[in-house]
């Protein structure tokens, strides 16, 4: 048995036989030449072919991955008819006089190096649709051709990486994993694969395929990123039942796809996902979430070496917003601070960090950085239905602030002619135990509340989250609790506000009757929740006495 390790792209186990992905492509020449003309009619026979063929792979991946998955192919359309990367390689051909084949090839090369060298990893991702265009165009020069080989039932792809276009390609009756040397989860192949269901597994390192042959078994777990390449017997009967029980969850699935999240007796219940990161997504869509209650936004804080960018934040808002295809997305603002600490940032370490300089806090004091967040929200708002979530509020006066620095914010793209949507909610976190007993007043500021039960149970009881040895005192059923989500509950509804909870609390299927008889109207929770909570509320009846 051999162990590989990489990350996972998509939660799946699959046991099958590898199949050594072969990619034949031409060698490309440098060739001197003659006729310029020549070359570049050949250049653009050769691109109304590549895009001919991209429109086959576009329509095949409507119907498999969804048409917001498949813009993909669209965007390689228009990539390849983009004026920079023509002029690029008519300018080749005619300055340096050589053949179409090798200007693709350099234009590639460099186009490539141009992307890999920005900071955002979502934009050296476009990198590889660099790459993968330029090779379909030099294909279709050189009448190349790119096989999967032999291909048999139970397939698990393995190659050096996967272009989209090679990944939609696979023939999903036979095909039901791939693992791949190289790649990142930036890339449209891993986002395809999470929209495709299919167990993936990328960068497991270059010794790889050296050590595979066709037919060889291999168990891959999507969820781990372990790769197992003919596994011993207990590997595999521990992967056989971590299949199985994949198995049942999909059964759920499609028993509760499409469903209403609704009562027996009629009411309707919005249930929602919580996630850490745009990588997430195609959990969110396997799982059927009716939209997404929290996206933390640190995550792009805490995997960078300085601020992240406008540009960056955009980039990750404008794809969630677009992935999700109109379904409701509430982007928490920046919450750093307490356990989740930025060197860049530069905090002071503190006696009690949780009670401290945290969250929407740093925001106020550094609105600077908070503007930026801000324009790239309001920037992406346009591309979807956009909620923006300010988390830590104790006040009226913090709100004021923050409502005064989203005005100025919206103030300044106006007069620079940037769009933004005029339909972005606005809601605030309940999680200290001051908003809740002020939620009177802060409800008529906002568009609804969310309730983060974490850190509310954590100061209504004076039970520090991190430190195990006050567990036993940390009761998350405590009745002060539930009354504080109650209040919450009665004054966002008087004052036209809807209410949620985002907490761990709200997938605790023990108080889901108890939250709707509160008047919660939204559960975000973990996308592998989803399905357990809508059966549980679908089997709740609210018109019988407690």
């Amino acid at each position: 048995m051999i162990k590989f390790k990489g990350k996972g792209v998509y939660g799946a186990v699959a046991i099958g036989r590898i199949s050594v992905f072969n990619r034949q492509e031409a060698q490309v020449r440098r060739i001197h030449i003659t006729d310029p003309e020549f070359e570049k009619n050949r250049i653009k026979e050769a691109e109304a072919i590549a895009i001919r063929q991209l429109k086959q792979i576009h329509e095949k991946a409507l119907k498999e991955v969804g048409e917001t998955n498949a813009q993909i192919f669209e965007i390689h359309m228009m990539m390849i008819e983009d004026d920079d990367y023509n002029e690029s390689i008519v300018n080749i051909i005619e300055n340096q006089l050589v053949n179409a084949e090798y200007a693709v090839a350099l234009t590639s090369d460099n186009f490539a190096k141009m992307f890999r060298s920005m900071d955002d990893a979502y934009m050296q991702a476009r990198a590889d649709d660099v790459r993968d265009i330029s090779n379909r165009i030099i294909s279709c020069l050189s009448d190349s051709v790119i096989t999967e080989g032999s291909v048999h039932d139970d397939a698990v792809i393995c190659a050096d990486d996967l272009a989209p276009s090679e990944t939609v390609s696979l023939d999903k009756e036979k095909v039901i994993a791939f693992v791949t040397a190289y790649g990142s989860q930036n890339s449209h192949t891993a986002i395809l694969a999470r929209n495709m269901n299919i167990a993936a597994v990328i960068g497991v390192g270059g010794k790889f395929l050296e050590s595979v042959r066709n037919g060889d078994i291999v168990a891959v777990d999507g969820y781990t990123g372990e790769v197992f390449v003919n596994p011993d017997s207990d590997v595999l009967d521990r992967l056989k039942a971590k299949k199985w029980e994949d198995h049942e969850k999909k059964a759920l699935l499609q028993k509760l796809r499409g469903k209403e999240n609704i009562t027996l007796d009629g009411r309707k219940v919005n249930i929602y996902a919580n996630i850490g990161g745009i990588d997430s997504i195609g959990s969110v869509l396997l799982n059927d979430a009716g939209g997404i209650g929290l996206f933390r936004s640190e995550f792009l804080y805490l995997e960078n070496s300085d601020y992240p960018t406008e540009e960056q934040q955009f980039t990750v808002y404008k794809r969630v917003l677009e992935s999700m295809g109109g379904k409701k997305v509430i982007i928490r603002t920046l919450d750093i601070g307490a356990d989740k600490q930025v060197d860049y940032f530069n905090l002071d370490k503190e006696e009690n960090p949780a009670l401290g300089y945290r969250a929407i806090r740093i925001c106020i004091d550094r609105p600077e950085i908070f503007a930026v967040q801000l324009k790239a929200l309001y920037r992406a708002s346009v591309y979807g239905n956009l909620g923006i979530m300010f988390p830590m509020i104790t006040s009226v006066s913090e709100l004021n602030k923050i409502l005064e620095i989203c005005g100025n914010v919206k103030n300044d793209l106006k007069s620079h002619g940037v769009d933004y949507s005029d339909e972005v909610e606005i809601g605030i976190m309940i999680e200290t135990p001051a908003a809740a007993i002020i939620s009177d007043r802060l409800a008529p500021m906002v568009d609804f509340f969310s309730v983060g039960t974490n850190d509310l149970i954590q100061y209504t009881l004076a039970c520090d989250r991190q430190n195990p040895r006050v567990e036993e005192f940390c009761d998350t059923h405590h009745e002060a609790v539930l009354r504080l989500i109650e209040m919450s509950a009665v004054n966002a509804h008087k004052n036209g506000a809807w209410i949620g909870i985002c907490g761990e609390l709200a997938a605790d299927t023990e108080l889901t009757e108890t939250f709707l008889r509160i008047g919660i109207d939204e559960l975000s929770v973990s996308p592998g929740y989803i399905l357990k909570l809508r059966d549980t509320v679908r089997n709740i009846d609210l018109s019988k006495n407690k």
